[in-house]
């Protein structure tokens, strides 16, 4: 029966902890080390729900992708939901382990699990990062192409369904009827990278979070350079073509498909490196987005 420390051995070195930004902790937030483990549960957050869903099935384990602590903490005391989250998980004898910037960039990570699910091919990390130990290309978010170009409309469909089901849906900026061969994909809050993306020469852009001045931002001066180089006059950054268009997917249902390789790829890897099996491993299927309306606007 493998232990706790052994499978946290086997995730850090599926997802390792140095792929993790700067201000990201992620790794082994609650759990003894020693313990033995038989029973895996996946998820993308630890809210509470998810935590009693794992309780329930008697999981020994609880791996998700977004941290339950962002922000240093003086006290885990029941007086806020995070602290009585840490105590129900003690109490279930429950580890949680968080796989978080670091499996954004790893192999068969976040990202490169957006990127297969949307149909890219000859993918390469949007941002790489130098790892001599790596034997496959690593780094934050993934750039591909197409096997065949299809219109912004089409693509856009395509990625949305993809995805898990949720209220907010998918928005999408762009010409609709303009050709996308070339996809950039950050799963996340993606709008810091706006710069990264338009020097790749990406078509379009699927990302989370775009709020309204970047991402306005971004589309008007895709279409001032576009009206430049209809124009014959030089442009100094970008494609002068229209792009990237943007597609705004909902932040947890474009980083849930990470879990369809991790629930294959961790049970795996423990059984390579300790002999033993786990005896269960289940995804937690559970809309962990907060909008629960969306209403338009008309």
């Amino acid at each position: 029966m493998p232990t706790l420390n052994q499978i946290v051995e086997v995730l850090e070195t599926l997802y390792p902890l140095r792929y993790a930004e700067e201000w990201d902790a992620p790794g082994l937030i609650v759990g003894d080390l020693h313990a033995p483990v038989r029973r895996v549960a996946f998820a993308v957050d630890p809210t509470m729900d998810v935590i009693d869903d794992a309780l329930a099935m008697s999981a020994d384990l609880l791996i998700c992708h977004h941290p339950l602590f962002f922000r240093p903490v003086h006290a885990v005391s029941g007086l806020d939901f995070r602290g009585a989250i840490v105590g129900k998980l003690y109490a279930g004898h429950c580890a949680l382990w968080v796989g978080h910037t670091n499996a954004d960039s790893a192999y068969r990570g976040v990202a490169q699990a957006a990127a297969d699910a949307f149909g890219l091919v000859e993918q390469r990390p949007l941002e790489p990062i130098e790892d001599p130990q790596a034997q496959h290309a690593v780094g934050l978010g993934r750039i591909g192409r197409l096997e065949r170009p299809m219109s912004l409309e089409a693509f856009a469909r395509r990625a949305a369904a993809a995805l898990p089901p949720t209220k907010l849906g998918v928005q999408v900026g762009g010409d609709l009827s303009a050709p996308i061969s070339t996809v950039a994909v950050l799963p996340g809050s993606g709008d810091s990278e706006f710069d990264v993306v338009r020097d790749c020469g990406a078509d379009v852009y699927v990302t989370s979070d775009l709020r309204h001045h970047p991402a306005t931002d971004a589309l008007q001066q895709m279409r001032y350079e576009a009206s430049l180089c209809a124009e014959g006059t030089e442009t100094g950054k970008g494609s002068g073509s229209g792009r990237p268009a943007l597609i705004n997917t909902p932040h947890s249902a474009i980083e849930s498909l990470w879990l369809r390789y991790a629930v294959e790829d961790v049970p795996a890897a423990v059984e390579q490196a300790t002999g033993g099996r786990l005896d269960e491993v289940r995804h937690l299927v559970r809309n962990t987005d907060p909008w629960t309306l969306s209403i338009p606007c008309e």
